[in-house]
């Protein structure tokens, strides 16, 4: 089953290092029968990007708990594209969030398939979102617009094997 889990850069280096994301169980996003059933019209390739978004929007929230333990983590977000055995994804009921799943097993570095990441173009605003995120969540319509923004940048597509290079960018 094709997951897309949320990361941030220093975590995609700890995957590079270790050659595994984990612990489990970890958060993931993916196309649930909820999220099929919800988007009634689209097909296989835009309910993955539906995924994928979602997975995008809770990486922010991973940057913000990083920065408020203290850590510099640049604005950029990461998401890891992995093929999981069903057997460790359990799909959940979350009507709030339909593609969510918890993958029960850390995923290694040969079950991923791709990573996307923002441009450093789009650093500002995803700070930015990051920033409003709080207020977006109490339902803040000005926050939400801010969220949204940052959701218009494209998140870049490397394969896994670029991933050295990727994190050797100094930004």
């Amino acid at each position: 089953m094709r997951v897309y889990l949320p990361c941030t850069l220093p975590a995609l280096a700890r995957v590079a290092a270790e050659g595994e994301l984990g612990p489990a169980p970890l958060t993931g996003y993916a196309v649930t029968p909820a999220l099929v059933e919800w988007y009634v019209s689209g097909d296989t390739e835009e309910l993955e990007y539906v995924a994928l978004t979602e997975a995008a929007r809770a990486s922010m929230r991973m940057i913000m708990a990083a920065r408020r333990d203290g850590a510099e983590v640049v604005g950029r977000r990461v998401v890891i594209a992995a093929e999981v055995p069903e057997k460790f994804v359990k799909i959940g009921t979350d009507l709030e969030e339909r593609a969510k799943v918890r993958v029960e097993t850390p995923v290694p570095l040969r079950r991923m398939a791709s990573v996307h990441v923002d441009d450093t173009e789009a650093i500002p605003d995803v700070d930015a979102a990051i920033a409003a995120l709080p207020k977006a969540d109490a339902g803040d319509d000005d926050a939400r617009f801010v969220v949204d923004g940052a959701e218009d940048h494209e998140l870049m597509w490397y394969a896994t094997q670029e991933i050295p290079d990727l994190l050797g960018d100094p930004r």
